[in-house]
């Protein structure tokens, strides 16, 4: 039923009119060759708020990201696509395509994939509990880290005031934050011709304005509160597109990001220990990496071309 519903067997406000059968997807931006560089592993990996079928998605940068990791299990926190946005025009590039067909592919390899859809891809819970290509669909799930803390792992939306009491409100603040992406997009594609890195305009903004900062931690501290109440050690969500850690007397909070403007992932080592990555750093890093004694960088570039 859920593959029905993918490949446009099954109508849903015509949010999703047909999409490809990934097993049959070749991908536009191929995958590296296992010799071309070792994969980072991890034990776990959450990411959300990718929002495909939006202009605004980060696509090019969220491959570069699947094709450099690897780990046993990974959460897609919600808002994976942006039904909200399809709704109104759709828009679906190659590139969207070669994104779920690297997490298709990815559970065929044995990667655990638990997907619990978020409030911008909510026609997905519907679906909760049935499995797809190796995926599984669940509400929120409970993870249990390599030393022993349980983690509560939820969107994030059903704490969100502004989506339970004034769900119209969402939609405008929705169309606001797309006209912002449009602008940030813009700006990145003047930095890049003038060699310059990656830069987030809504992640300054954040930062900068008070009522957003505010907003931002109030929605931290009750999503930390529901975590308490649960009886688990901590809660991963995403939904408010701000990558971060915060300890609420002894309860973990972790915010994954979004791969929209921050471009963020969350991850567990083999130990337990928990990091934020932010993609357009770990990019920067590995750029910048000197090149081995007696190579060119010429040679260097030809090498991972």
């Amino acid at each position: 039923m859920f593959g029905a519903f993918i490949e446009g067997g099954i109508e849903n406000d015509g949010v999703i009119a047909a999409f490809p059968r990934f097993e049959d997807h070749e991908p536009c931006v191929k995958e590296p060759d296992p010799g071309q560089g070792e994969r980072r592993k991890f034990r776990t990996i959450w990411i959300s708020d990718i929002h495909l079928g939006t202009r605004g998605c980060n696509a090019e940068m969220l491959i570069d990201f699947l094709d450099s990791v690897d780990s046993d299990t990974m959460y897609l926190v919600g808002d994976i696509i942006d039904g909200w946005r399809l709704k109104k025009k759709f828009y679906w590039p190659d590139s969207h395509n070669d994104i779920v067909w690297r997490i298709l592919k990815r559970a065929k390899r044995g990667t655990r994939i638990v997907y619990i859809p978020g409030n911008h891809d909510e026609m997905f819970r519907q679906f909760t509990g049935l499995h797809f290509g190796g995926v599984e669909i669940r509400r929120a799930a409970f993870h249990e880290t390599a030393d022993g803390r349980r983690l509560m792992v939820i969107h994030g939306d059903e704490f969100d005031a502004v989506m339970l009491a004034h769900r119209w409100l969402a939609f405008v603040g929705d169309a606001l934050y797309t006209m912002t992406m449009r602008l940030n997009h813009s700006v990145n594609v003047v930095r890049r011709r003038l060699g310059l890195p990656y830069w987030s305009l809504s992640r300054m903004a954040k930062h900068k304005v008070k009522n957003a900062v505010e907003f931002i931690s109030r929605y931290e501290e009750v999503v930390a509160r529901a975590a308490a109440q649960r009886g688990v050690d901590g809660v991963v969500c995403g939904h408010i597109h701000t990558a971060e850690f915060r300890d609420f007397d002894g309860i973990e909070y972790w915010n994954d990001g979004d791969w929209v403007e921050g471009c963020n992932a969350l991850v567990e080592h083999a130990d337990g220990t928990m990091e934020i990555l932010h993609w357009a750093d770990e990019i920067a890093r590995r750029d910048n990496q000197p090149q081995p004694t007696g190579i060119s960088a010429e040679a260097g570039i030809a090498a991972a071309a």
